[in-house]
């Protein structure tokens, strides 16, 4: 078993160890997106992902099977992680669905707390360590529906013990200064640095960050830099990869942001578990190695920038 650097993930207590497991590649075949797995797959990787180390698994209602098969294979070691899922999403996840963009989410206060009892009955357990509220929408809606009020009432009866967001932009600084959410999983790595500035402004309200997408984006990232497109083959980075492969030192990039509590990296193969824990489980990069690989980023295009001022 590795062992990890635990951040804190909410200012109540909770702490997460810095790399985490994202549970959308448990999806299935019946997915608006299938994804096919064989059998035993995924009972070994979720034990595997324990095995590991990992004590963080953040999964969906709109990821198919993934809920019920970490409730089948894993419910039985429930203490030795935190479980996250999200609210506000359709409680069939819709295999007729769009396969572009998110489905259509149902914040009423009804549809949350059905939700919430389908993910529980599904995961095997009697508390979510974490609620979520999916797709980021903006305030008004969470106001109009009274989202907060929902999930306070479910935190008092028990069944919930945080409340966070998933959101990105143009809603995230509205969120962000709402100082109500305990977390919130957003979209950042090395290659995609737009919401870089919000992460201590987050921490600012007392919150966690949950990064998503901290390694996904290595093979089709690309910045257009002055009428080119920049590819993340242009960086030259082998110099700095020290032993790593560019997934563990993108994913070692991201951890090496103090602000952030725990990365959650997806994948449906053991191996790559595995080979993510061990990039892991080196820590965060060296301070000049770290540097040098920002200046390199700002230089190709993939830098850091003011979220209020962008237009989407």
């Amino acid at each position: 078993m590795n062992c990890f650097e635990e951040r804190p993930l909410t200012s109540s207590g909770l702490r997460s160890t810095l790399l985490g497991f994202g549970a959308m590649e448990l999806r299935g075949a019946s997915h608006r997106v299938p994804r096919l797995l064989d059998a035993g797959v995924a009972e070994l990787l979720l034990n595997t992902v324990l095995d590991e180390g990992i004590r963080f698994i953040d999964t969906s209602i709109d990821y198919g099977e993934s809920e019920r098969l970490i409730g089948r294979h894993i419910g039985h070691r429930r203490s030795e992680y935190l479980l996250a899922s999200k609210v506000g999403c359709p409680l069939d996840h819709q295999p007729n669905g769009p396969t572009n963009g998110p489905l259509v989410h149902d914040y009423s206060p009804a549809n949350i707390r059905a939700g919430i009892e389908q993910s529980l009955s599904r995961l095997r357990t009697d508390y979510l360590d974490l609620a979520q509220v999916h797709i980021g929408p903006s305030v008004e809606v969470l106001q109009r529906y009274d989202v907060l009020g929902t999930l306070e009432r479910a935190r008092k009866e028990g069944k919930v013990r945080a409340i966070g967001i998933s959101s990105t932009l143009p809603d995230l600084p509205d969120h962000i200064d709402l100082d109500v959410f305990e977390t919130f999983q957003v979209p950042y790595s090395a290659l995609d640095r737009s919401l870089e500035n919000c992460l201590p402004l987050i921490n600012a309200t007392g919150a966690g960050v949950i990064v998503r997408g901290g390694t996904a984006r290595a093979a089709q990232a690309k910045r257009t830099v002055d009428s080119r497109d920049v590819t993340p083959a242009d960086l030259a980075l082998d110099d700095l990869l020290d032993g790593d492969n560019l997934q563990g030192f993108l994913l070692r990039f991201v951890m090496s942001r103090t602000e952030v509590s725990t990365v959650i990296v997806g994948t449906a193969s053991p191996e790559h578990v595995r080979e993510n824990a061990k990039a892991a489980a080196r820590g965060v990069l060296p301070e000049d190695v770290y540097a040098e690989a920002r200046r390199r980023l700002d230089i190709a295009g993939f830098r850091s920038s003011d979220p209020r001022n962008q237009t989407f």
